[in-house]
């Protein structure tokens, strides 16, 4: 947590760099504000600050219908914060405190609920069904505000059990209806896209990405057209382009099956695009350890659409160029329809006339069987421990899987041989000792690494 004069400076100037790292709640108003509020800021004396939005609502406060803290980047990876408070919050994100106890959350984590809880108060300053009720209120708050969905859809893509829940909910934190929260001018429909922005902490190199993405980029499931990337599915189509001026993305979902999915695909589009990840912090971390990097700021890591698919994916890009490991991975999903089998199917599959050796197709099998039991949450070391005991699994692999499936902001696949050419034709053992130095960012380091060839 800043300190209060830091705080308190951040907005006096608006400065967006601190957006989503603390919440100002006013006393004098009860209302709580990012610090790009366009309100005149309070006198100081009347300002308290919160870790996070969760905090300042448990604390009595409203959010700001001016500054809107739903809008706001969310939490960032601060150096520092738990591993543990980190997974939770991305277990919740998805839905794992809706209908599921705080026991079951920190059984899920390895553990104690009152271990759990005191952490969540140390990092966030509240409980994590405080943090699980906030982060739905708000995500309702946002689809009121910016979609078209009818309010009992939104009700139940927010993570809202039943309508009446949803109201009362709605009702105490903003002391308005759902339907006096949305604008008069928005009519209710199900039918259409669905637009929403999501906020990130400046900068961001958008062309960075889209040129990471774009490389990778399988016919039939995913395009980069100009300053836009598209992702396809059956039957959905998600369009994303940034919009600098606004310091967000904006996405455009078309064909959703069904809205109680809405909460989910958002969370992942945050993930791949890297939307929590707060770039100066990064920045001048690696900026110090090691001037020679060169570290470029705004630099993100892309996450991925599935877990699984982009193992299978980092197992096919194994030895080989990325234009190679594309062109076999587009034969895979041609047969599948433009899509990538399950771990289900993968098991059964024998991948004839794809290309592939007899040893890299029972790797693929074998890590299909293994997704039954892998639990991407517990950390690098879980994860890499849990892949290379798969045959055919190295430690590259591992990490790669590691730093885009599962956001681990220090993976690194110090084998790679670009990276290493990156950092001045190295070997192996001395860009290791060399990116020590990088922790806890070394998959931000490797990501600046590959997109200076």
């Amino acid at each position: 947590m800043l300190d209060a004069d830091s705080c308190y400076r951040a907005i006096e100037t608006k400065d967006a760099r601190f957006d989503g790292q603390f919440f100002t709640g006013v006393r004098t108003t009860g209302i709580y504000c990012r610090p790009v509020c366009p309100a005149r800021a309070p006198k100081r004396e009347n300002c308290n600050f919160y870790p996070s939005s969760a905090a300042a609502q448990e604390a009595g406060f409203r959010p700001c219908l001016r500054c809107r803290p739903e809008v706001s980047p969310g939490l960032p990876a601060w150096i520092g914060t738990s591993a543990t408070v980190t997974r939770a919050l991305r277990l919740i994100d998805n839905g794992a405190l809706d209908d599921n106890s705080v026991e079951d959350l920190a059984a899920k984590l390895g553990v104690g609920d009152r271990h759990l809880r005191r952490l969540f108060l140390d990092h966030l300053g509240a409980t994590p069904v405080a943090v699980a009720l906030n982060r739905r209120i708000l995500f309702a708050k946002k689809l009121l505000t910016e979609t078209t969905l009818p309010v009992s859809d939104i009700a139940f893509a927010a993570g809202f059990g039943s309508i009446r829940r949803f109201n009362d909910a709605m009702q105490q934190v903003y002391a308005r209806s759902p339907r006096d929260l949305r604008k008069r001018t928005l009519v209710e429909s199900a039918e259409g896209p669905i637009t929403l922005r999501l906020g990130y902490r400046p900068p961001y190199r958008w062309d960075q990405i889209l040129n990471f993405l774009g490389h990778r980029a399988i016919p039939g499931l995913e395009e980069v057209t100009g300053d836009t990337y598209i992702r396809h599915s059956a039957n959905s189509r998600i369009t994303i382009r940034n919009l600098p001026e606004h310091h967000a993305i904006e996405a455009r979902i078309e064909g959703l099956d069904t809205v109680a999915n809405l909460r989910t695909i958002v969370e992942k589009i945050r993930q791949v695009f890297d939307l929590r990840a707060n770039a100066l912090e990064i920045a001048r971390h690696l900026e110090h350890a090691d001037p020679s990097l060169n570290f470029t700021p705004g630099t993100r890591v892309p996450g991925c659409w599935d877990a699984f698919e982009l193992a299978t994916r980092a197992v096919l890009g194994q030895q080989i160029t990325v234009t190679g490991a594309r062109t076999l991975a587009h034969r895979i999903t041609q047969k599948y329809g433009n899509r990538f089998p399950t771990p289900a199917e993968a098991q059964r599959e024998n991948y004839n006339g794809i290309g592939l050796t007899s040893k890299r197709i029972e790797t693929l099998q074998a890590l299909a069987k293994a997704f039954a039991n892998l639990d991407l949450t517990q950390g690098l070391d879980h994860i890499e421990t849990a892949l290379t005991a798969v045959p055919g699994i190295g430690p590259w692999t591992a990490h790669y899987i590691a730093m885009r499936a599962a956001n681990e902001p220090d993976a690194f696949p110090a084998s790679d041989l670009a990276l290493r050419k990156a950092a001045g034709n190295i070997t192996q053992k001395q860009l290791e000792a060399k990116a020590e130095a990088w922790r806890p960012w070394r998959a931000y380091a490797a990501l600046h690494l590959w997109s200076t060839l």
